[in-house]
């Protein structure tokens, strides 16, 4: 949804400008050469008069000049007819032919400047200026057209004749560049590799060869390797377009502070490149440096204030931050410049959800799907993608609204526009909605349903699983689950799975066992931080506290801002009324990341309440019971800080209210020493308030 250029447009705009540079260094060398070929006849037997063709060639180079200054019709009649005299005095002159060819190109003639070029290299296949001529032709084509219609057939043209310049002179970068972003466009990578390591090695001190094979390096994800050919530049050798690369590298590394420093070069070098003040915005903004981002958002602002992206990125920082209102008002500014965005008015939306506008947010989905929508449903696979994006957030707020039927009722469009991905995507929402609401029988219905219609959906299989064990069919659902372990590195999301099903059933031993064989085969960063987070949390359910605390750390120091770890480890500390200075800073950072959670609304009040601030503890829980009213652990805590400051009565409705939420759950959902604590305050309170009661009468 983002307006930006796309992967085409940038590869066929490289490609415009080598072809330029290529033409402009053709053409001075060619002030040397003779007009005419080397003494021969034509085939006709007649002896070339060469002052003849010198002098209508002379005519007509003047008419040439003329229609670029003056741009009149019939001077370019006059050229081309002095070019095809001169062509007649000497017809064996492929400079003569190819002049021609030029010039039909050069007044908008392009199938006859096509149909000459194509007549020299028949007669003279080795001719380079007829096959660039050529190549800068289906270049423009390229340009001009849309993707899918005819434009594969017109970039095999374009390689196909490119491929033959490279022959004819192998010495020249640019046209290897050239060649290698063509490549890159019919999706041949390996070739196109080639190509960007001979551009290299014919210049090695050209940062366009250099920055093209890195980014070729980035999009396959072999980052390492595009950052080794970055960093063999010597750093006194670097400029800011190669330190841009580098910075950007090192984001698709993860490296966030190694891109900070690398974008921060490129700015001091160009401080008008604002390209790298984005790139150095974003990575701050990766590295958690939320108020630093915001600046140099302000600072492209400042310098570009009709950029309406980057109101939009700013507003992202607000709404991460909570300043909802503020978030409004850089999103209202950057719908005054582009009115027909669709990113725009979505965010909107999402800010609205966040707020409990449910009524404002709606209709904006409405709009954008009906605007959006397509006679018989006909969507190309884009097309889906946004749909699916926008039915999706439609649902979300229908839910969040409490209004389950209209969200499963969106969902359920979701899956009808196809696909394995949105029959995935729409089934987990269905699901997902129906365990928010504690309808147990149904989430396993619609997972059925589900496998049903994918039945080669693993993912859907193992979600249908565990939904099975919840409902008490634990020993089948595992079997069913084990039984789609194949022996390879797909096996990862099967361990993961077991792990989870194994934990809420509290069998312990057997999910770290599982845990155990998923960090095995977890080789991203990603994989491994998960894995010891889901180790933390079976750690903490079996009150092994330091281990959890222990594995916790272990994501954190490798992902200081992962936001649920933050979280789990804040409230447990707090829950165990230790380290509680600690244990609030995790959950403030872990509130800072995703203000609107609920759960981390929940773990901040508590933390207060441990901390006896009361006042601050309320304000928390009550903002969680707004997001998450059917959560028995705020109502539990809200009942807590009830009796704690004098409200007896009010403790005592939040505890019965953390009862009834707890039956209508499952028991892998369900403390049982929790649940018996709270059965016994509550007994505790209805006792004293009926003696309170009997007291008055």
């Amino acid at each position: 949804m983002k307006k930006q250029l796309s992967m085409v447009g940038f590869v066929l705009a490289g490609c415009l400008l080598l072809a330029h540079n290529s033409l402009a260094q053709k053409q001075s060398a060619r002030v040397e050469e003779s007009p005419v070929a080397a003494d021969s006849q034509s085939a006709t037997g007649k002896t070339p008069d060469r002052a003849a063709a010198y002098y209508h060639f002379a005519l007509a180079h003047m008419y040439e000049e003329q229609v670029a200054t003056y741009g009149r019709s019939e001077l370019a009649n006059k050229a081309i007819e002095e070019y095809r005299a001169a062509i007649d005095a000497d017809p064996t002159s492929p400079y003569l032919t190819s002049g021609l060819a030029e010039l039909y190109a050069k007044t908008g003639r392009i199938r006859d400047a096509v149909v000459e070029a194509q007549d020299i290299i028949k007669k003279s296949p080795n001719n380079l200026e007829a096959r660039r001529l050529l190549g800068r032709i289906y270049l423009r084509s390229l340009g001009d057209m849309q993707a899918g219609s005819g434009s594969e057939s017109v970039l095999k043209l374009a390689i196909e004749q490119y491929e033959q310049i490279v022959r004819l002179q192998p010495d020249s970068m640019d046209d290897h560049l050239l060649l290698g972003r063509l490549y890159r466009l019919n999706n041949d990578l390996q070739k196109a590799e080639n190509e960007f390591k001979i551009a290299v090695k014919l210049q090695p001190d050209s940062e366009e060869a250099i920055t093209t094979l890195a980014y070729l390096y980035n999009e396959l994800g072999d980052t390492a390797r595009a950052a080794q050919v970055l960093s063999s530049v010597p750093s006194a050798g670097r400029s800011a377009k190669l330190y841009s690369a580098l910075g950007y590298t090192y984001e698709q590394q993860k490296q966030y502070k190694g891109a900070i420093e690398a974008y921060r070069h490129a700015i001091e070098m160009d401080r008008d490149n604002l390209d790298a003040i984005r790139g150095l915005a974003q990575n701050l903004l990766n590295d958690g440096q939320v108020d630093a981002a915001l600046e140099q958002y302000k600072v492209i602002a400042d310098a570009n204030p009709e950029d309406a992206q980057t109101y939009v990125r700013i507003a992202e920082i607000y709404r991460k931050q909570g300043k909802f209102d503020l978030a409004l008002d850089s999103l209202k500014k950057a719908e005054s410049m582009v009115q027909d965005s669709v990113e725009v008015p979505y965010n909107i939306a999402a800010i609205y959800q966040a707020q409990g506008r449910y009524d404002e947010a709606i209709p904006i989905m409405r709009d954008l799907l009906k605007k959006s929508e397509k006679p018989e449903g006909k969507y190309s696979n884009g097309e889906k993608s946004n749909r699916a994006v926008f039915l999706e957030r439609l649902g979300t707020i229908y839910r969040d609204q409490g209004n389950n039927a209209s969200a499963n009722e969106v969902f359920r469009e979701i899956v009808a526009l196809g696909g394995d991905e949105n029959i995935e995507r729409g089934y987990q929402q269905i699901i997902d909605t129906w365990r928010e609401a504690k309808e147990w029988q149904k989430a396993t219905d619609a997972a059925k349903e589900a496998v049903q219609k994918l039945p080669t959906s693993r993912d859907l299989k193992m979600v249908l699983a565990s939904q099975q064990a919840d409902i008490g069919d634990a020993d089948k659902a595992l079997k069913d689950v084990r039984a789609m372990l194949k022996g390879d590195s797909d096996d990862r999301q099967v361990y993961i799975a077991l792990a989870q099903m194994n934990t809420r059933l509290r069998r312990f031993s057997d999910a770290e066992q599982a845990l155990d064989k998923a960090e095995q085969l977890s080789t991203k960063a990603d994989d491994k931080e998960y894995v010891w987070f889901l180790r933390g949390s079976t750690f903490e359910r079996e009150k092994r506290y330091p281990e959890a605390e222990e594995q916790f750390k272990k994501v954190l120091a490798s992902d200081p801002e992962h936001a649920s770890t933050l979280n789990y480890l804040g409230y447990m500390l707090a829950d165990q009324n230790t380290k509680l200075d600690e244990a609030l800073g995790y959950i403030k950072k872990a509130v800072d990341l995703d203000p609107a959670n609920g759960a981390y609304l929940d773990s901040l009040g508590w933390a207060y309440f441990r901390m006896g601030k009361y006042e601050q503890a309320e304000d928390n829980l009550l903002k969680a019971s707004q997001k998450i009213n059917t959560d028995p652990t705020v109502h539990d805590h809200l009942g807590d800080l009830y009796q704690k400051t004098g409200r007896l009565k009010l403790a005592a409705t939040h505890w019965e209210r953390a009862l009834n939420e707890w039956n209508r759950t499952v028991s892998a959902e369900i403390d049982s020493v929790q649940l018996a604590q709270v059965q016994k305050k509550l007994d505790s309170a209805k006792m004293k308030l009926a003696k309170e009661e009997g007291a008055k009468q």
